[in-house]
């Protein structure tokens, strides 16, 4: 698949300019990048797995967590595999077709990322502050449904806004100032109006960026009066541990986004936008077993038995 340039050629792939006027930077960044890839594909396996396979992990936060890790795993893998490949190589191509499936896969687990986000945060709300009717209201069947909804329509809305955006003409040069095919570095090259998909992008900052932020400090927020009238030192402490983890993520992900995607526009993408962008896509997954479940004392429980199970079976 290929799209007409406005002089009438046709544009078959892009070259993603990345870190390319930066070499001891790229050779820098490739093992730390490779090792941060690692081992967020590793802690997060080993998150769904231990939550699969532990019975006393079947539930509702578990399931949400396991979710959390498999969108980690796969939007980091939208586009680090590539990135590391072009971090070692002089030519930095992509093709048209491959650029626009990267875009979406990166839009669309970015985006329910943000809604799971507060879905979890709502999760933990009814756990605290409604104990006793939480069985009863975050049934397995909401799970499914909250967690359904949320990929799905952001899956929806990721295909809408990579449709409008790669059907424009592109002109003059074919060159991504990005180490991925991010959606506002690939505008920057449309000749016609980008109006449209500009509209689109600001609408979905808005509903998946400061609206689940306000819900999830509505949430901590109400959690915290509720902490706070816990008798039990004890209860207190753990709570707050779990809240202050949870917190230090969302602040991660959303400052670093929102940083990205609602600052003042430049014609050109700095050194500091790619380094901000590596932040919350490469370091924010790789943090997330360690702060969400590692910390866990029911997940290291849970991952030496299942651990032992395994040695005991060999």
């Amino acid at each position: 698949m290929t799209r007409k340039l406005a002089n009438g050629t046709e544009v078959s792939e892009f070259v993603l300019k990345g870190f390319s006027g930066y070499p001891s930077l790229e050779r820098l960044l490739f093992p730390l990048c490779l090792a941060m890839y690692l081992v967020t594909l590793l802690g997060n396996a080993a998150i769904v797995a231990v939550s699969v396979l532990d019975v006393h992990l079947h539930t509702p936060m578990y399931f949400f967590l396991g979710n959390l890790s498999i969108l980690d795993i796969c939007y980091t893998s939208t586009f680090v595999p590539l990135m590391l490949v072009h971090l070692l190589s002089a030519w930095k191509t992509i093709s048209f077709v491959g650029c626009a499936v990267q875009m979406c896969l990166s839009l669309s687990t970015g985006s329910t990322e943000c809604l799971l986000l507060a879905i979890m945060a709502y999760d933990r709300y009814l756990a605290i502050c409604r104990p006793l009717r939480y069985p009863v209201l975050m049934s397995r069947r909401l799970c499914l449904l909250l967690a359904g909804a949320a990929w799905v329509l952001c899956l929806f809305k990721s295909v809408t806004e990579t449709v409008i955006a790669m059907r424009l003409p592109f002109c003059g040069h074919r060159v991504v100032s990005h180490f991925t095919c991010e959606i506002l570095a690939v505008l920057k090259l449309a000749c016609g109006d980008t109006s449209v998909s500009e509209a689109l992008l600001l609408v979905g900052a808005v509903l998946l960026l400061p609206v689940p932020l306000a819900f999830i400090c509505l949430s901590y927020t109400l959690i915290l009066a509720t902490i706070l009238r816990v008798p039990s030192a004890a209860g207190r402490h753990k709570a707050f541990s779990t809240c202050s983890a949870h917190l230090a993520v969302v602040l991660l992900f959303y400052g670093t986004v929102i940083f990205m995607y609602m600052k003042p526009k430049r014609k050109e993408a700095g050194v500091s936008d790619e380094v901000f962008t590596v932040l919350y896509a490469v370091v924010t997954p790789m943090l997330n077993p360690v702060i969400y479940s590692l910390r866990n004392r029911e997940v290291k429980e849970a991952a030496r038995k299942v651990w032992g199970r395994r040695w005991c079976c060999t």
